[in-house]
């Protein structure tokens, strides 16, 4: 059994073909999805398919993209769904400096609300950070300390993986780390341990090798769960296993 800790099923990309997507997935072993939601929209249509199937969980939050746009009208949407235990994380919230779509101070200043709203619901929380890891770091420090955090698609160094885990946090490898120019990233999957590891897909974005180029959907995640295994030398049966308990246990599911 598998389980997409990430991907984005109820958004304009794959909601149409939910069913068939889902059907796909569960075929081949990957028995729960993990959705995220980063709008009203793909929200509302998130707890519509965890109504229709079993095996659906939805986390929500505005992505650090969007927070100049959707952020405010957003959080206050995906606060009521959290208090109304709709969701079973926080995210994805965090910080991306490489396109900078929202300013820097604001994506911080929802990352903390997003932080804050994690802590005082007792939920964990999933944070995407593209090249901003030394604030990613700062904040959790002063808002988020000893609290069960996500590194989603993670593509950071060793040292930022090895910071993370000195703190406890989780990280999760997508498709990425499948390509053949990610030595670096393949390096850091060897580096981090078994226990603190998730496997997503982050679908419809980032197929994994054999696949690049094509829409990416849950049932992909059994690619990257190979070579994940083959790239630590475990039977794969036992890198799936621990990969689920990882991902129930984080999520309480």
């Amino acid at each position: 059994m598998l389980i997409d800790s990430h991907a984005h099923i109820s958004g304009e990309t794959l909601y149409l073909q939910a069913e068939e997507l889902i059907a796909r997935a569960q075929a081949l072993g990957v028995k729960a999805i993990v959705n995220i939601c980063t709008d009203q929209l793909s929200a509302e249509r998130g707890l519509e398919l965890a109504k229709r199937y079993e095996g659906i969980y939805n986390v929500g939050a505005t992505t650090p993209h969007d927070v100049e746009e959707l952020g405010e009208q957003d959080f206050v949407f995906f606060e009521k769904l959290a208090e109304d235990k709709k969701l079973v994380a926080i995210g994805e919230t965090g910080l991306d400096y490489h396109y900078e779509h929202s300013a820097k101070p604001l994506q911080q200043q929802y990352l903390i609300r997003y932080f804050e709203l994690a802590t005082r619901l007792n939920l964990p929380i999933v944070v995407h950070c593209r090249e901003a890891f030394e604030d990613l770091f700062a904040l959790a420090k002063d808002y988020y300390r000893d609290r069960p955090l996500l590194l989603h698609c993670f593509t950071g160094s060793k040292e930022e993986a090895k910071r993370a885990l000195d703190l406890g946090w989780k990280i999760s490898f997508s498709g990425i780390v499948t390509f053949k120019k990610s030595q670096s990233l393949q390096d850091v999957a060897r580096f981090v341990p078994l226990e603190a590891m998730l496997i997503e897909t982050d679908s419809p974005y980032l197929a994994p090798q054999s696949k690049r180029g094509q829409v990416n959907e849950p049932s992909f995640l059994v690619e990257t769960a190979q070579y994940l295994a083959e790239l630590k030398e475990v039977p794969f049966n036992t890198f799936a296993s621990i990969c689920t308990q990882n991902t129930l246990a984080f999520f309480s599911i």
